[in-house]
């Protein structure tokens, strides 16, 4: 056993000793290049999958949740600003069955289940009722997050005091709502409509006008009631309301879709014009507008013309009893000369338009909006550009052309429309920031190392088998030339042996290819 690993040993020593500097390179290159590729190998196969386990939570469910992982020791790892806590792939299924028989995750609140849990004789009243509307608020809330578009719901409802005796009028219940929507969804009035109904139905005694429903946009959801229609100033307001909240929306989401629903705030206020004219209108114009004349319909003429001496003319004379009424002249003057009359009639058709004109109201006087950005570094206001407040000027400047109307004869010239529209960068205090634990990169130079050294891989193996193919076909040839047919002598040479012409076929080899022949000499040794 001694004896085979010397020759082993010295077999690999010849090998080595007997390569060029370059092809010694090439082998410690592919040794190294191997030992490389297999640590990453395992490297990438024992990372870690981390797939989410829980979303859209709450700050204090992502902190009970996180404790009970890292107390078990299982890695985690929490995204979207600590809504979503994120676990191993292989363990989602065994962790949520281990949370949900913990009673994780644990959001505080109390519902139905607590009195089946807890009851018992020693709670008062003033405590059962106190747990009552917490429970009621919490099922409530777990309702609203069913209806699509909405992700977090609280609700807040205030219940009056009884009164002592029975005659005392029933006073009314109230409720605030604030609702975490997706950006940029907008809700129909049908899920407007069924969310007041929902909280109206389930509280006794809360009418829909003591429900307030926001959303963390600070966008009011307001029922469109026909019952508002009697008061006109409640009517006015809410117009005007849903006008301002129309473009707001539109605002906002241009600007969040452009730079993120989290660094816009958006506002806008208007001027609605109420005033609804009616007015009757009779305009006569002529047909032909350049010439200001009518088509003739009828034309009267009447040309009188007259020749003669002053001697001739005759007329009645003006007083006599024997004369005759109607055959008597008056005396014409001695003169002569010319007489012409001419008289014309026209009568002319023209155009009468009348016009019943019912003006409706709702006309937007006036416009302005108002844009709070967030810089991209909150640290620095000039890493904002300038070149995008201009582009933002310049659409909103857009929308407030469009949205006035032209008759109410509001300046809108480009000045005028510029003092209407305010852009403000300035960094968001209010906002929660939830620190996160940092997602482990690869730094860019190990993936450079890693595609260098695919290449070298590439043309080492590209190398190798060229190099065994060369092999392999001068092998063959050395079988060709050792198989070769026996050539038949001729009767006056000497008639040789088979081992004779190998013999002589081996001295030519070795004469003609000596490197052949070694390589022939070693593998017949190796063999014995």
């Amino acid at each position: 056993m001694k004896e085979t690993i010397n020759e082993k040993i010295a077999s690999l020593k010849e090998y080595w000793t007997n390569r060029t500097g370059n092809q010694k390179f090439i082998l410690l290159g592919s040794i190294l290049t191997a030992l490389i590729l297999v640590a990453g190998i395992f490297y990438f196969a024992s990372k870690t999958t981390l797939v989410p386990l829980y979303t859209n939570l709450k700050p204090s469910e992502t902190g009970s949740i996180k404790e009970s992982l890292d107390a078990k020791g299982i890695k985690s790892e929490i995204t979207d600003g600590g809504k979503t806590i994120k676990v191993p792939e292989d363990q989602v299924d065994t962790l949520l069955v281990e949370l949900a028989a913990e009673g994780i995750p644990k959001s505080g609140n109390i519902d139905y289940s607590f009195f089946g849990n807890n009851a018992g004789f020693g709670m008062t009243d003033n405590e059962f009722n106190v747990l009552k509307l917490d429970a009621t608020q919490t099922e409530l809330a777990e309702l609203m997050k069913n209806i699509d578009g909405i992700e977090q719901a609280n609700v807040m409802i205030t219940l009056p005091e009884k009164g002592i005796f029975l005659t005392d009028s029933k006073a009314e219940a109230s409720a605030s709502i604030i609702l975490q929507t997706k950006p940029g969804y907008e809700f129909s009035e049908k899920q407007i409509k069924s969310l007041y109904h929902l909280v109206s139905k389930s509280i006794p005694n809360l009418p829909v006008e003591n429900i307030v429903i926001r959303n963390q946009f600070l966008e009011y959801f307001d029922l469109d009631s026909e019952q508002y229609a009697s008061n006109g100033y409640t009517q006015q307001m809410q117009i005007k309301s849903q006008v301002e909240k129309d473009i707001q929306r539109q605002v906002q989401n241009m600007l969040g879709t452009l730079m993120g629903f989290d660094k816009v705030v958006t506002s806008v206020t208007a001027d609605i014009d109420f005033t609804q004219e009616n007015r009757e209108e009779n305009l006569v114009s002529p047909v032909d507008e350049e010439n200001m004349r009518g088509i003739a319909i009828s034309a009267h003429r009447i040309t009188e013309t007259f020749t003669g001496n002053g001697d001739q003319a005759g007329g009645l004379t003006e007083s006599g009893d024997n004369t005759d009424v109607g055959n008597s002249y008056l005396a014409g003057s001695n003169s002569n000369g010319d007489y012409e009359k001419t008289e014309e009639t026209i009568n002319n058709e023209i155009n009468r338009i009348r016009k019943e004109i019912v003006e409706s109201p709702y006309k937007i006087r006036d416009l302005g909006i108002q844009v709070m950005v967030e810089p991209p570094n909150p640290d620095d206001i000039n890493s904002f550009p300038e070149d995008r407040k201009q582009d933002i000027q310049e659409l909103l400047s857009t929308i407030i052309r469009t949205s006035i109307d032209k008759g109410t004869g509001t300046d809108l010239s480009d000045d005028a429309i510029q003092n209407k529209i305010v852009v403000s960068v300035q960094p968001f205090n209010g906002k929660v920031d939830v620190k996160t634990n940092p997602t482990p990169t690869l730094p860019w130079w190990i993936y450079v190392i890693g595609g260098l050294l695919l290449v070298v891989i590439g043309v080492l193996l590209f190398l190798i088998l060229r190099k065994r193919r060369s092999e392999e076909d001068e092998d063959e040839d050395l079988e060709e030339m050792i198989n070769e047919p026996i050539e038949i002598p001729e009767l006056n040479e000497e008639v040789l042996t088979e081992s004779g012409m190998r013999r002589k076929q081996l001295e030519k080899l070795a004469k003609e290819k000596p490197d052949e022949f070694a390589k022939l000499l070693r593998t017949w040794l190796a063999e014995d």
